[in-house]
């Protein structure tokens, strides 16, 4: 066997580290409750713009529902994914989590879905009657049960049509 030559691990100077300088600060406290502060202080407008979001949500079904198509099913998309983020700032969880079952039906996530209009019209639904209804808490009983059933008819839809729309 012939004489092998002694093995040298090379390590690469971290250049990420280097250009970043080390570990990050600690997060700025007073920066913190400032952006807290200023939150609160808008907080009397969030009814306003909850419901300016659900008008746009309402329009868009609308517009589906008059033409269905990708164009129209992308504005609905577009404003359910809007509404996931902005509502539970606005001091409604149920409505982001509607919205997010919502999405997977209008997105491509799990491919190009073809949901019956009837569930999309149920979470349209069920977000105007939580919007309306003032249902701001996170465990409102009708409200998470409603959530509940969105979420499991979206996973048999996804199960159903995801596979062969993959």
């Amino acid at each position: 066997m012939a004489r092998e030559k002694p093995i040298e691990v090379i390590t690469p100077p971290n250049m990420l580290k280097a250009k970043i300088g080390g570990a990050l600060p600690a997060l700025d406290q007073r920066a913190i409750a400032r952006a807290e502060a200023a939150l609160e202080k808008m907080s009397d407008q969030f009814a306003d713009w909850i419901n300016e979001e659900l008008a746009h949500l309402l329009k868009a079904w609308a517009s589906y529902e008059a033409a269905p198509g990708s164009k129209t099913k992308d504005e609905l998309h577009r404003r359910a994914h809007d509404l996931k983020g902005l509502a539970p700032t606005y001091g409604y969880p149920l409505v982001g989590r509607v919205c997010a079952t919502l999405c997977k039906l209008t997105g491509d996530e799990h491919g190009e879905l073809s949901p019956p209009d009837r569930l999309l019209k149920a979470h349209v639904d069920a977000v105007k009657a939580a919007v309306t209804g003032k249902i701001m808490g996170a465990n409102h009983p009708v409200g998470l049960a409603l959530a509940a059933e969105l979420e499991n008819q979206t996973k048999e839809i996804i199960s159903q049509q995801g596979m062969s729309a993959a």
